[in-house]
């Protein structure tokens, strides 16, 4: 067994791609491959083998579908359904999954600047009130940023796009990655509490001439998924913003834009 720099550890890898044998799939297969060679334990949710429906409906809520509701409440129902072990049998897996990941690996490829619809929709099924965010019922604590349920959990995002390399840096004509992901990285991870890592990346996917590179690029990083510090989002209760969840007045007074919510002298 391959020497490791951190101890084993439970990794969760979600995966969306149509084609077992496409680019994606080779990395994903490849890299799991790595992970348990190295020691760790990995769970998988390679959504288009599970056939994952990405589709959040009344039954996520706890209604039978011959029920006549008067109202599905999508944040009430899907927590009342979560606190009363009544949610759909898949939707249970997969937060038990995510309970027993020290990490969660999402890999995608980036399809009009986001994640595939089967992506999306299991987030929209998976991360519900009461369960990956909301208010504690006994303390009436806010459960995010900081005090997310998911504090201690590692993520990374591995994505496959089209665009040249410089297209997704600081000038480029795509956005800066990190500001192109924001609404998962910082919307989601960072907003259920978990530790978010800098994306990795694959750019000119489509005109790919090396695997084994990109293969070994991507080990590399995957070596250091409990090492690496993550980006340093501001929290969201100490000070930095006001009680209506503005940056506040006196932290980078006169800029804006997505890069505020960054502490920079911590990125330096």
């Amino acid at each position: 067994m391959r020497q490791t720099t951190t101890k084993p550890a439970t990794i969760l890898w979600v995966s969306a791609h149509p084609e077992p044998l496409s680019l994606n799939g080779g990395l994903r297969r490849d890299a799991i491959a790595y992970l348990r060679e190295s020691g760790h334990t990995v769970l998988e949710s390679d959504l288009y083998a599970m056939d994952w429906d990405p589709v959040l409906r009344a039954p996520d809520g706890g209604h039978s579908p011959e029920e006549t509701a008067p109202m599905f409440r999508v944040s009430a129902d899907t927590r009342n359904a979560y606190l009363a072990n009544a949610q759909p049998p898949e939707v249970a897996r997969e937060q038990e999954k995510i309970r027993r990941a020290d990490a969660v690996v999402v890999q995608f490829p980036l399809w009009w600047y986001g994640m595939p619809a089967i992506l999306k929709g299991w987030f929209d099924r998976v991360f519900v009130n009461g369960f990956a965010f909301g208010i504690d019922s006994v303390s009436r604590r806010r459960l995010r940023f900081e005090q997310g349920p998911f504090v201690g959990k590692r993520a990374l995002v591995v994505t496959t796009l089209g665009d040249r390399p410089r297209s997704i840096g600081p000038r480029g004509k795509s956005g800066e990655l990190r500001e192109l992901l924001f609404g998962l990285l910082h919307g989601t991870f960072a907003y259920t509490g978990m530790s978010v890592l800098p994306p990795w990346a694959l750019p000119s996917a489509d005109r790919l001439s090396d695997y084994e590179q990109a293969r070994d690029g991507l080990r590399e990083r995957l070596d250091r998924l409990f090492i690496d510090e993550p980006i340093p989002y501001r929290p969201q209760f100490t000070g930095d913003y006001t009680e209506e969840w503005e940056l506040a007045p006196h932290v980078d007074p006169g800029e804006s834009g997505l890069r505020v919510h960054v502490d920079r002298e911590a990125d330096a």
